[in-house]
C-alpha cells in the first residue's frame, strides 16, 4: 500500500452491500444497487451470482461504473446475486480483499459480503491458522467463512449461526449459496441493512437509496440479531441471539448515508441532518452575512442552520466530484493544493462577507485549516466562522469506520479554543452531545463512542483472548 498521507482527510465508511433473490436480472440490479451505494466505498467492488450450478464472480479495484461493463455483467447469469463496495479498514487495499469472498467446502460453495468490522478476528484467525487453516486474504470477513466450513451443523443457516456466535463486532452480512440468500445483522445493529421487494423478488441493501434506483419497495429493516433466509420455498427469519442493547452508528446520520436514504427503523437522513443544523444554530448563533456548506455532507445541516438563524444560504464552495483517492501532485508547490483539487471558493459571493461554514466533522484539523484559509485568502471573506454539526470526535471507531488513531484526532487532546486557533477561524462551535441526542429518535439506541468514548461492544482481552467489557 501507499503509506503517504492524503492531502485532505475525512472519515470513510468501510463498505456497502446489496443482494437480490429471485430476479432474472439479479446481477444487473446488483450493479445498479452498488452504483447507488458508491459513496460507501470507492476502492473496489464485486458481484457474484448463482446460475443454478455454480457461483460466478466479477470484481476489481475501482469504481462500480468503471468495473462492470455489459460484457462482464453477462458473465454473471442467474436469479441470485450479491455485491459489495469496499473501503478498506481491516485488511489492505488490494484485489484479494475485494468482496464478495467465495469459499468451497463440503456442503457446496458460499459467498459473503460484509459491512462492518470484527473486533476479535485477529484472535480467531491466529487460532485457525495454528490448526492448519490457510487464508487467501487479510480481510476480517474471511474468518466467518472458515468458521462456517468447520461447523458440524448440517444446514447452512445453522452453520452461519454457529459462526456468528463466535465473532464480535459490527456486521451486516449477505451470504449466497446454492439457491439461497441469507442476510444477518449483529445483535447491536451497528450498521444499517434493509429488506425490500421488486417484481416479486427480494432485495437487501445497506441503504434504501439503492431501492429507489431499481424501483424496489421497502419492507423493513433486518433486525439486530436477526437472520433472514430466502429460498424458493419463501422466507424464514429468526433471531439467532438476543439483542440486549441497540447501538446504531450515529455517524450514519452525520456523514455516511446518503441524505435521501431511510435508515435505522426508516428514519430520513436528510431530516435528521437538517435538524442537526437547526440545533447548531440555536446553540451557537453568530451574526453573519452568509451560511455556506462544505459539500456534500454539510449541505442539509447548513440549510437547517441558515433557516433557523435567518441567515442567507448559498454555495460558496464548489466541489469537484471527479476527484479520486490518488492523483498526480505538481512538483511545484501550489498554495492550498490539497483542498483546491476538491473544493474551490466563489469569490464574488464570499468577498467582504462574514461567512458561517458548516461541516460534518473535524478529524485531524488539517483540512479545516486549509478550507478556512482558502475562504479568507482566495475567497476574500471578511470573517470565517466554523460550525460543526456533530460533537468533537475524541475516539476512534472499531466498528467499520476508517478513523485515525486517538492521538491523531485533534479534539482528543485539544480544547475547542485551541482548535479554533489552529484552523485560524474567527470562531468555532460544535453541536453538543446533548443537542445531537435530542434529535435522533430513541437516542439510547445509538452508539456515540467516537464522541464520548463509551464503546458498547466488548473488546478482546490481550491477556486471555476473551471478550471483556470496555465501557468508557
Amino acid at each position: 500500500m501507499n503509506n503517504r498521507r492524503p492531502l485532505f482527510y475525512n472519515i470513510h465508511e468501510e463498505c456497502g452491500v446489496f443482494g437480490v433473490f429471485g430476479h432474472p436480472e439479479a446481477s444487473n440490479l446488483t450493479y445498479l444497487g452498488l452504483y447507488a451505494l458508491q459513496h460507501r466505498g470507492q476502492e473496489g467492488a464485486g458481484i457474484c451470482s448463482f446460475d443454478g450450478s455454480q457461483i460466478n464472480i466479477e470484481k476489481s479495484m475501482g469504481l462500480v461504473a468503471d468495473i462492470f461493463s455489459e460484457k462482464r455483467l453477462k458473465r454473471l447469469p442467474g436469479n441470485i446475486a450479491i455485491g459489495h463496495n469496499r473501503y478498506s479498514t481491516a485488511g489492505g487495499s488490494s484485489i484479494k480483499n475485494v468482496q464478495p469472498l467465495i469459499a468451497n467446502y463440503a456442503h457446496g460453495p458460499i459467498a459473503i459480503a460484509h459491512n462492518g468490522n470484527l473486533i476479535n478476528s485477529d484472535i480467531i484467525k491466529k487460532s485457525l491458522e495454528s490448526e492448519g487453516a490457510i487464508f487467501q486474504s487479510s480481510a476480517d470477513s474471511e474468518v466467518i467463512l472458515h468458521l462456517i466450513a468447520r461447523s458440524r451443523e448440517q444446514q447452512r443457516v445453522h452453520r452461519i449461526v454457529e459462526a456468528l456466535h463466535q465473532v464480535s463486532g459490527a456486521f451486516s452480512l449477505l451470504f449466497m449459496g446454492s439457491n439461497e440468500l441469507i442476510a444477518a445483522r449483529d445483535p447491536f445493529g451497528v450498521r444499517p441493512l434493509a429488506m425490500g421487494t421488486v417484481d416479486n423478488a427480494y432485495v437487501f441493501a445497506s441503504e434504501t437509496s439503492a431501492f429507489d434506483l431499481i424501483g424496489a419497495d421497502y419492507i423493513r429493516d433486518v433486525k439486530p440479531g436477526e437472520i433472514i433466509a430466502v429460498t424458493k420455498k419463501g422466507i424464514e427469519s429468526f433471531c439467532y441471539t438476543q439483542s440486549t442493547r441497540k447501538s446504531f452508528c450515529i455517524f450514519e446520520f452525520i456523514y455516511f448515508s446518503r441524505p435521501d436514504s431511510y435508515i435505522f427503523d426508516h428514519t430520513c437522513v436528510n431530516t435528521i441532518r437538517n435538524e442537526f443544523g437547526r440545533q447548531l444554530a440555536r446553540e451557537s448563533y453568530v451574526e453573519a452575512d452568509l451560511v455556506i456548506p462544505v459539500p456534500d455532507s454539510g449541505v442539509p445541516a447548513a440549510i437547517g442552520y441558515a433557516a433557523e438563524s435567518g441567515t442567507r444560504f448559498d454555495f460558496g464552495l464548489i466541489r469537484n466530484h471527479y476527484v479520486g483517492r490518488t492523483f498526480i501532485e505538481p512538483k511545484q508547490s501550489i498554495r492550498h493544493f490539497g483542498v483546491k483539487i476538491k473544493l474551490n471558493p466563489v469569490r464574488d459571493l464570499l468577498k467582504g462577507k462574514r461567512v458561517v461554514v458548516v461541516d460534518d466533522s473535524i478529524v485531524r484539523g488539517t483540512t479545516s485549516k486549509k478550507i478556512v484559509k482558502m475562504i479568507r485568502e482566495v475567497g476574500g471573506a471578511k470573517e470565517v466562522h466554523m460550525r460543526i454539526c456533530s460533537p468533537p470526535t475524541v475516539g476512534p471507531c472499531f466498528y467499520g469506520i476508517d478513523t485515525p488513531t486517538r492521538q491523531e484526532l485533534i479534539a482528543s487532546s485539544h480544547l475547542i479554543e485551541e482548535i479554533r486557533k489552529y484552523i485560524t477561524a474567527d470562531s468555532l462551535a460544535y453541536l453538543s452531545l446533548e443537542g445531537m441526542k435530542g434529535i435522533v429518535p430513541n437516542p439510547e439506541n445509538y452508539c456515540t463512542a467516537c464522541f464520548d468514548n463509551n464503546y458498547p461492544i466488548s473488546f478482546p482481552s490481550q491477556r486471555t483472548g476473551q471478550l471483556e467489557l470496555n465501557f468508557g
